[in-house]
């Protein structure tokens, strides 16, 4: 058997975690919507048999999946990684060879608006990460490909790139109607083809920078990001951002916030801290709470 070892990865979407393993199991990525879809995955099979799996994507060195809400990750998670780190040490084929060369999967990109004027989501029928990355320019974007080809456009000002779709933030001298099928038409083709969204090594590097250590976190900082991934996060994400939480000051009782995507810079992200997330986080954590601050929206 192989010397291969599985670890558990959570995710900023509650429902999909990620099973890492130190070893590459394939070229490209793959994802599965169900059992049918997964002829060239043995091991994808096997997870669907699992009542509670919802989807599947496969990648070079994990395994992102998605869960029904009939379960909770904590109840099952050990037990699937035993199931995939037992399957990687026997050595059996992750995606069959004589599938590989099967026609491309059909893209499509479509387009939303946001609250926010100047950026609009473009949300693929297929998981492109399975965490958040924000660029602010083309420099922040080394090791994104994607990102590095979107700032090639001229009116591109910002990228977000999110699980199954893109915010991009414009400059002003542009209008989304004159440009918004250009941008669409760009992210469909360059998915298409294959192209890597996000280097492997960039992904593992954000992924070390960005983890927060539970243990050094105080109970309130806990409550705070429960709350924050549980109702909140979900609702800025349907409209092409995200929400981070940045820190606790117990003093002040000032929580400090992180806005991405279209929700940075949004005109109507004062309202949303103030009537919705800061009330939230007032009435569930009594006298705990005064003022959320998004320090950089």
């Amino acid at each position: 058997m192989k010397d291969i070892s599985v670890s558990i990865q959570s995710t900023n979407n509650p429902t999909i975690l990620k099973f890492v393993h130190n070893t590459s199991i394939t070229n490209g990525s793959y994802e599965y919507n169900n059992i049918d879809e997964a002829k060239n995955s043995q091991l994808a099979q096997q997870l669907f048999y699992l009542p509670f799996v919802k989807k599947i994507f496969v990648s070079a060195n994990f395994v992102a999946i998605e869960r029904y809400d009939i379960i909770e990750w904590n109840d099952v998670q050990e037990e699937v990684r035993e199931q995939i780190e037992s399957y990687l040490k026997n050595g059996e084929p992750i995606i069959s060879s004589d599938v590989k060369s099967s026609k491309k999967v059909a893209i499509e990109i479509y387009a939303e608006s946001t609250p926010n004027p100047s950026v609009m989501k473009f949300v693929s029928n297929k998981m492109l990460v399975s965490q958040t990355f924000e660029f602010k320019n083309i420099d922040e974007a080394k090791g994104a490909p994607l990102a590095i080809e979107l700032f090639k456009l001229s009116f591109v000002k910002e990228v977000f790139i999110s699980e199954n779709y893109v915010s991009v933030t414009k400059f002003d001298i542009a209008e989304w109607s004159d440009i918004a099928h250009e941008v669409r038409s760009f992210i469909r083709e360059y998915i298409t083809e294959g192209n890597i969204i996000i280097s492997e090594k960039f992904i593992q590097k954000e992924t070390k920078q960005a983890i927060l250590t539970p243990e050094n976190l105080d109970d309130t900082s806990k409550q705070i990001i429960s709350i924050l991934d549980e109702y909140v996060r979900p609702a800025v994400a349907s409209d092409g951002g995200n929400i981070q939480f940045e820190s606790y000051d117990e003093d002040t009782k000032t929580v400090n916030v992180i806005l991405q995507g279209a929700c940075s810079g949004c005109p109507s992200s004062t309202m949303t801290l103030k009537s919705g997330i800061e009330n939230m986080l007032k009435e569930m954590i009594p006298n705990k709470i005064d003022t959320v601050i998004a320090i950089n929206g």
